[in-house]
């Protein structure tokens, strides 16, 4: 097993930052071997992909976050700093790790006011 731990996250106006931490716990191989990131539920919308880092440090990220947002991974350890943030950007956030079968972290809420 695998446990996400989220931290980071709350209010902001429109154009500030924010830094979302998440630290993985547990199964030491799967932390390692597999792919982690974030993604976002948004009003409205299913949850959808933010940026990811895979073990081999490939990123991949969203549309809407390239440019603006920077995913970087320590060991088990993975951080998102958000710039730029839009009020469309609000929703919770969750941590994952894996991909066919993800640990998922609580998530953590990110408001950006207008």
């Amino acid at each position: 097993q695998v446990q996400l731990m989220e931290s980071g996250g709350g209010l902001v106006q429109t154009g500030r930052s924010l830094r979302l931490s998440c630290v993985a716990s547990g199964n030491t191989f799967r932390i390692r071997i597999n792919p982690m990131g974030w993604y976002r539920q948004t009003l409205g919308k299913q949850r959808e992909l933010v940026a990811e880092i895979d073990s081999d440090g490939k990123i991949t990220y969203a549309d809407f976050a390239e440019g603006r947002f920077t995913i970087s991974r320590d060991n088990a350890k993975v951080t998102l700093q958000m710039n730029s943030l839009k009020p469309e950007d609000t929703g919770v956030y969750y941590c994952h790790l894996g991909t066919s079968d993800p640990f998922w972290g609580q998530g953590t809420q990110v408001t950006v006011s207008s």
